[in-house]
């Protein structure tokens, strides 16, 4: 459709163009989709979008008639485009920014980095302008965007690189994302000419001292735009294959606050620096001089980014964001601003939530309750459970050591009960590490653990995939290598909500850990070698799936109040054991639906063909009774068999609970004959036997 109308509908900067109109970006190029929000959502008459899009008011009757015709419109916005422009608009109102472009969530066979990548390629086609200076971050959604640009016309354009080298092993290294964005422009490429962290102060002092990387650095600060990604702290996390993290216990202690990093540099939750002994050492732009360049796109998705994301919208680092559905509608309920976004459909102007103010529950001092529980439990186990020293902290199996038998080791923070204690006896996990509710054990409990299981065979640690986890098991870990003790870690990665799918490494683990407990237990109880139990382990861990579904939040023992706040036609798509809300919210939906939501999701990912056997585990989340898991677990069957896929065995109840939250979860572990042999091996704990 051509323009009615002397004046251009573009993207951009008012000041640069004087007489243009921008767009913004959530409109995606469209301007029938932008006419429509205005006239349908925003309620303008004619003749104020007239004057808001710059064209005349015979224009916007075309505009609106032609977007009915094409479908964009049809009483209301097509649900998925209301869906992110509603995302896009409460990110931008809620974080103060220029302009934000959300992407749907889903996108069939692309993945979400190559459509991020899309998107951003689009996006800086209507910012690019000639005599630009354009920094250029790095990683894997910055070199996408290089790869899905392509703009001709534009000169005396500059792209400087924003941060020193890396290993050349990664195809995203700065290097390579600013040259690779140079070449798609046709602009003149600035490198930096010296690593991006060096071996110690004095170095990097010399080196920024000296000629060109003086000049090239100084560059940085002409800089008029900058086109960033943003890196989680995840163990497979571009930080981690660049150099950027280091597993030195001084680091990990510099950097304990840290939720995330943006070019090189890391934040805290709130958005705040986290200096530590690396920025010495760093050569590249900081985060003072990114804060000064005029126009910051961040492009990143995934919500394993979400805490990253949101520290850098807290600290201003980005006024423009391009993301996806899902991780802005995260981002808006991990800042407690679900509630700006729409939901679909719209309820009624007189509903009003329902909200708890106080849970009642059955304590005595809320900082007492978990000492209290675990006494508790290990009084009423007793068969099972045992100090491993002094403290229920650390508990083990009270069954002889069999020597040449590899030691187990679980363990995770409290409130998942009956994980993790639950999985200790004959045929499971030796011992388990318990921390506070919802944190990770220290590495105290984790090394008493490991002393008192070791055979002289190795011990396997298996743990969930949180960095406080990760950072003390690892400490553990170290500890005991240096007493002469040999131990292999393997870290659950089963839900499948918390990201992608070709980033299996950066999920969470949640209830499909049980799967891998079994797995790794039988495999230690048929005294296999270590290499081999952790082998079999790893591919139990990568053939579970789970995902989960709450309607009520729990709520924690200090607090006595919600951990977030829900509507009383709303549920959680894709929550974790942690409390948290979903990686989306939708309205709720019966039994029988959101079964369906879930095993769509699983055997999209699992990709069983017709025969195969899976292991089946309904969880409720801790109010949940059996009744309502009882119809899930009903519908799953039904689906599994209209499928031809045989359950193998099956559990049904509480197995890894996120306190009282209402909700539930499903878990399928693919098995082979392999796994399926393991599977049926004895097992006696106090919550799980197999017989």
């Amino acid at each position: 459709m051509g323009q009615k109308s002397g004046r251009n509908i573009r993207r951009g900067e008012a000041s640069e163009a004087p007489g243009n109109v921008q767009m913004p970006l959530r409109f995606g190029d469209d301007p029938l989709l932008w006419a429509s929000w205005l006239y349908y959502e925003e309620g303008m008459t004619q003749s104020e979008i007239a004057d808001v899009i710059g064209i005349s008011r015979p224009s916007v009757v075309a505009y609106l008639a032609e977007a009915r015709n094409r479908g964009i419109v049809n009483i209301s916005i097509e649900t998925d485009r209301l869906r992110s422009l509603s995302i896009a608009k409460a990110l931008s109102e809620h974080f103060g920014l220029k302009d934000c472009l959300v992407i749907p969530g889903e996108g069939g066979e692309r993945s979400l980095i190559d459509r991020l990548g899309a998107a951003g390629a689009q996006v800086l086609k209507g910012l690019l302008r000639s005599g630009d200076m354009i920094g250029v971050g790095w990683g894997r959604t910055v070199l996408a965007v290089s790869q899905a640009l392509s703009l001709d016309g534009l000169s005396d354009v500059r792209v400087v690189q924003a941060t020193g080298s890396t290993s050349a092993r990664e195809p995203f290294t700065p290097a390579a994302c600013a040259a690779r964005m140079a070449v798609a422009i046709g602009a003149e490429c600035i490198p930096i000419s010296a690593p991006a962290i060096v071996s110690n102060p004095d170095l990097r002092n010399m080196l920024v001292g000296e000629m060109p990387v003086h000049e090239q650095l100084d560059c940085l600060s002409e800089l008029n735009r900058i086109v960033f990604g943003i890196a989680s702290l995840r163990p497979n996390s571009t930080l981690h294959s660049s150099g950027f993290i280091h597993d030195a216990p001084e680091f990990r202690q510099a950097y304990s606050a840290a939720v995330g990093a943006i070019v090189g540099r890391y934040v805290d939750a709130a958005g705040r620096p986290v200096v530590g002994p690396l920025d010495a050492r760093t050569i590249g732009i900081t985060l003072d001089e990114l804060s000064r360049v005029r126009q910051r796109i961040a492009i990143a998705g995934g919500v394993d980014k979400v805490p990253a994301i949101l520290a850098t919208l807290r600290g201003g680092f980005a006024n423009i964001l391009i993301t996806d559905a899902t991780t802005g509608m995260g981002i808006l309920s991990a800042d407690l601003q679900s509630g700006l976004v729409p939901r679909l459909p719209k309820r009624s102007a007189t509903a009003t939530p329902l909200l708890r103010t106080k849970v009642k529950k059955l304590l005595n001092a809320p900082e007492e309750a978990l000492d209290e529980a675990l006494e508790g439990t290990v009084a009423e186990f007793g068969a099972y459970l045992k100090p491993a020293r002094n403290s229920n902290r650390a508990l083990v199996t009270p069954g002889e050591l069999r020597p040449g038998k590899v030691g187990l080791v679980i363990g995770g923070g409290a409130g998942h009960d009956p994980c993790f204690w639950g999985y200790v006896g004959p045929g499971m996990a030796d011992a388990v590490a318990i921390g506070n509710i919802f944190a990770a054990p220290p590495p105290g409990p984790i090394l008493d653990c490991t002393r008192a299981v070791d055979g002289g065979a190795g011990v396997l640690h298996i743990f969930g995939n949180y960095s406080g986890d990760i950072l003390n098991f690892e400490m553990a870990a170290q500890m005991a290598e240096a007493e002469g003790i040999t131990v292999r870690t393997v870290i659950t990665t089963d839900d499948i909500a918390s990201s992608r799918r070709e980033d299996r490494e950066g999920r969470r683990g949640v209830a499909g850990n049980i799967f891998v407990f079994k797995i790794a237990g039988a495999a230690c109880d048929r005294m296999l070698p270590l290499d081999r139990v952790e082998a079999l382990t790893r591919k139990a861990n990568a053939q579970t799936h789970t995902m989960g579904v709450a309607l009520e939040p729990c709520s924690m023992p200090e607090t006595r109040r919600p951990s977030f706040v829900i509507g009383p036609d709303e549920m959680e798509v894709g929550v974790g054991v942690h409390g948290e809300p979903g990686v989306a919210r939708q309205p709720l939906a019966s039994a029988d639906d959101i079964a369906d939501i879930m095993i769509d999701r699983i055997l999209a990912e699992m990709a069983p063909a017709t025969g195969d056997r899976v292991a089946l585990l309904v969880n409720s989340l801790g109010a949940t009774p059996m009744m309502e898991l009882s119809i899930i677990a009903r519908r799953v069957r039904q689906r599994l068999k209209a499928r031809s896929i045989a359950i193998a065995r099956s559990w049904i109840g509480n197995y890894c609970t996120s306190l009282d939250m209402s909700g539930v979860s499903i878990s399928l572990l693919h098995l082979d004959a392999e796994l399926a042999d393991l599977l049926d091996h004895p097992c006696d704990t106090a919550a799980f036997r197999v017989t």
